[in-house]
């Protein structure tokens, strides 16, 4: 057993998770100087350069069933980042991640199979709502384009969640990961230089390299690495709904960072999302049978 695989899968997600935040915060000041394409590209292609240097991966060896599989977790991958981030360029950010958390929490919904798995989905739910305050926001500032790309990351996030845990099944440590990440540059890369020639090379200056591979870092390597091995222990449907504490700690790190206090609403919203965890963490999450891997 290796040292990742000591630690519990729980605590792989919720360190996954924290440095996601971290990410977001960075990638937030650069969006506006290279576009949502140029940002996704530039994020991708440095966490697809360290991971395939530590990882190694072949191509060769294995078996078409297992390289769908990760062509399809980098496909998930590649347009799960595109698509949220250009939400991000019609909705505010809390409405966004509201919106696309309908993707894991439906995941979830579909493969429970016990009474308190849906209840807790319920919970968590509603406290995504509460915390990103997405009810407050006026429908009539909501942009379709906004709703439709935020679904789609979604749709992509769940994607990404399957195909995840049976890349995971199917390659050893991070090996299948590495692949995905070259497909899903490979899908980025015709969107990401379409911004770089929209918005000029002169753009892309020493402060915005060094950005990107922050949030490679922050954003790619580290969670999704950490997610990879968590899905190896961790039934999907659980998966998803820890995901829900996102939310939670982007609360905690806005108050702490920046100052922002929280509401009584949010609280409240905290509070559900902690209670869905509880439900399934504490009442025994059953772990994920392995998945075949030819």
């Amino acid at each position: 057993m290796s040292r990742v695989d000591a630690v519990p899968a729980p605590v792989l997600v919720l360190a996954g998770v924290v440095s996601v935040q971290f990410g977001g915060a960075l990638a937030a000041t650069l969006v506006p100087q290279i576009g949502a394409a140029g940002s996704v590209m530039l994020r991708l292609g440095f966490a697809t350069a360290l991971l395939v240097a530590i990882a190694r991966p072949r191509w060769r060896g294995h078996s078409r069933r297992d390289l769908v599989t990760v062509g399809c977790f980098g496909l998930a991958l590649g347009l799960m980042n595109f698509a949220f981030y250009g939400s991000l360029g019609h909705l505010p950010i809390g409405v966004a991640v509201t919106i696309e958390f309908v993707g894991p929490l439906t995941l979830a919904a579909v493969l429970s199979r016990r009474p308190r798995d849906l209840v807790a989905v319920g919970a968590a739910g509603i406290g995504v709502l509460l915390i990103s305050r997405a009810l407050s926001v006026p429908l009539d500032e909501l942009e379709g384009t906004g709703i439709l790309l935020a679904l789609t990351a979604g749709a992509c996030w769940a994607g990404y969640i399957v195909f995840s845990g049976r890349t995971g099944a199917a390659f050893p440590q991070l090996e299948g990961l590495a692949l995905a990440m070259v497909v899903a540059t490979v899908v980025i890369l015709p969107f990401g230089l379409w911004d770089v020639a929209r918005h000029g090379t002169g753009a892309w200056d020493g402060e915005v390299l060094l950005k990107g591979l922050g949030i490679a870092v922050l954003s790619s390597v580290l969670p999704y690495s950490l997610e990879l091995f968590a899905l190896r222990r961790l039934a999907p449907a659980v998966f998803g709904i820890l995901l829900s504490l996102e939310p939670a700690v982007a609360a905690i790190a806005g108050l702490l960072v920046l100052g922002q206090r929280l509401s009584p609403v949010q609280l409240l919203g905290m509070a559900l999302v902690v209670l869905a965890s509880v439900l399934v963490l504490g009442l025994g999450a059953r772990r994920a049978p392995p998945q075949p891997t030819d």
